[in-house]
């Protein structure tokens, strides 16, 4: 059984600022995994080749009972160099380049890699462009479905392979959320079933508005601490997690696997689901204020107490009035126009308490993963939502719905990048490609651009380093030159590399010609890998990848993926 090191010190908090402090979670016993042992056999071999490893992934038993192998296109073998942590290095004088796979990269029945041959061709031409590695989402949904401490990581076994088998670098997102609208979208993967149960006897679960209307997205932070998922906290159900896939990953980590990314809210990202995460992509999204969702009755319990502590109970009957709906002007509502209750005591006393709950929730996943994956040389990072439709304004409405404290007059991003600082954490964030031209033509107080410069700011001063994201899959030059402008903004004068980016994401649009032109010449641009137009052998013909594309392009057939 692998033990966990201590955990550093816990930071205090003051409860005059939210009235919630960090409860560290139990050490449950060891969970049991649907993942089955790799027996490994050494292999003798001439003293011209290095010592390997071989592990031969067959035909996997019932889904129902732990499985002797994998499935993956019959009987293939991979070489694991030293236990496959050994991968040749390429020396970047710039910034990496990865891409995320497919929100379907995963079977949701069988709970293995789908497409494994389109996965391998699209794999190799990725690693033939340069690209660093790919980012894979890990599903808790799909991993702890049915029960409690049984997981089943046999698809992402199979993408780890696949990408040391190519060459390429692993990054695992920590998905303790849902991904899609509900059960009709394509890409639907709800929590895990035995938490939908728990979320069916107690609501209270769920994130919950002033309507009444519940948000079944990701756990509500209010009841962090709190054992209500069969005997133990979602804290400790995440920790568990991450524990698991740390024991059973362990030979990759460092090596193949050089990044974990830890859920923290709603897509993955440090906030409120304040509006439903599929409306964020959505152009009408600039007229969305938000709703402040603090009415579970965990979230009220806390600001009953923290309003008792301060003396003044008539603050804790829930969230600001005068707020209005959804899609109203911030000057048409009491609460944040320019001179709104926002910026009175009241006010202050409110979202200091809603955005220290959200920055303590995640001081508490940090910390338990800084201990799990600690020695293990992987970087850790967090996610902050790129929320930028009403930065123009004086209270930053939307901004305050979804939990960052940043107004006219107060920087909301400096406490989160601290908070990932004091664990060595990454800080990751989306709409690198978004310019002020654009979205302003729309909603002229919308400023991506400012947005980010405040947070590549904030992660300067703390001395962390930043992964960039795209919101939208843009594969034209101006998307293009615009995320190598944000990324020049932040590296230069920085002593040593410190920015990366994740393209999202991987789908049969990137390999169309014009697109992968495009998408290759940035990769170049953005690392100064100077290796494209490598051939690549796609069954024997010895075509190179131009060739390819040129015979895909002009039949309008899909290269690849």
């Amino acid at each position: 059984m692998a033990i966990a090191s201590p955990s550093p010190p816990a930071p205090s908090f003051s409860t005059s600022s939210f009235c919630c402090n960090r409860t560290d979670s139990l050490t449950p016993p060891h969970p049991s995994t649907r993942f089955s042992r790799i027996r490994f056999r050494r292999i003798q071999f001439p003293a011209t080749r290095p010592l390997t490893v071989v592990s031969r992934l067959k035909a996997s038993s019932s889904l129902n009972t732990p499985s002797n192998g994998f499935e993956f296109d019959g009987d293939l073998q991979y070489e694991l160099q030293h236990g496959g942590v050994s991968t040749p290095q390429h020396h970047r004088r710039g910034s990496p380049v990865f891409v995320t796979l497919p929100l379907d990269a995963i079977s949701s029945s069988s709970g293995q890699m789908k497409r494994s041959r389109a996965m391998a061709q699209s794999f190799r031409a990725l690693a033939a462009a340069g690209v660093e590695g790919v980012v894979m989402e890990v599903w808790w949904g799909l991993v702890e479905r049915e029960s409690p401490r049984v997981y089943n990581w046999q698809g992402y076994l199979e993408i780890v392979l696949l990408a040391k088998r190519y060459g390429l670098k692993v990054r695992a997102v920590m998905a303790f959320h849902q991904c899609g609208s509900g059960p009709g979208d394509p890409f639907w993967i709800s929590l895990p079933q035995w938490v939908l149960e728990e979320m069916d006897r107690n609501p209270d679960l769920a994130y919950s508005d002033r309507f009444g209307r519940r948000n079944m997205e990701y756990l509500s932070l209010g009841c962090d601490t709190i054992p209500v998922l069969r005997g133990r906290s979602p804290i400790q159900v995440y920790t568990d997690f991450m524990r698991s896939f740390r024991d059973s990953f362990r030979p990759f980590l460092g090596g193949i696997i050089t990044g974990v990314q830890v859920g923290l809210g709603p897509a993955g990202e440090l906030r409120y689901p304040s509006c439903p995460s599929q409306k964020l992509t959505w152009p009408w999204r600039s007229r969305e204020l938000g709703e402040f969702q603090c009415y579970d009755k965990y979230m009220l319990a806390s600001l009953n107490a923290c309003a008792s502590e301060r003396g003044v109970r008539e603050w804790a009957n829930g969230g600001p009035i005068g707020a209005s709906n959804l899609m109203h002007d911030p000057e048409s509502t009491e609460f944040f126009k320019s001179d709104g209750s926002w910026n009175t005591p009241y006010g202050e006393f409110f979202l200091e308490w809603y955005s220290g709950l959200l920055i303590l929730h995640g001081d508490r996943i940090c910390s338990e993963a800084e201990t799990i994956f600690r020695g293990t040389k992987v970087n850790m990072s967090g996610k902050v939502a790129g929320i930028h439709w009403h930065y123009g304004t004086q209270s930053h409405a939307s901004e305050l719905t979804a939990g960052y404290y940043n107004t006219s007059t107060k920087d909301g991003y400096l406490p989160i990048a601290r908070m990932f600082a004091r664990y060595g954490f990454t800080m990751r964030c989306t709409c690198f490609e978004m310019q002020d031209v654009e979205e302003q033509q729309m909603n002229p107080v919308s400023s991506p651009e400012g947005f980010l410069k405040q947070l590549l700011l904030a992660a300067r001063a703390c001395d962390i380093p930043m992964e960039g994201e795209n919101l939208a899959t843009n594969l034209d030059d101006g998307s293009f030159h615009q995320v190598l402008k944000m990324s020049k903004l932040f590296s230069d004068g920085l002593e040593r590399p410190s920015f990366s980016f994740n393209f999202n994401r991987m789908d049969k649009n990137l390999f169309e010609y014009h697109n992968w032109v495009n998408f290759t010449r940035f990769v170049r641009q953005m690392s100064d890998f100077s290796i494209f137009r490598a051939k690549l052998d796609f069954g024997g013909g010895g075509a190179t990848t131009t060739a390819v594309l040129s015979s895909s392009f002009g039949s309008g057939a899909v290269f690849a993926y």
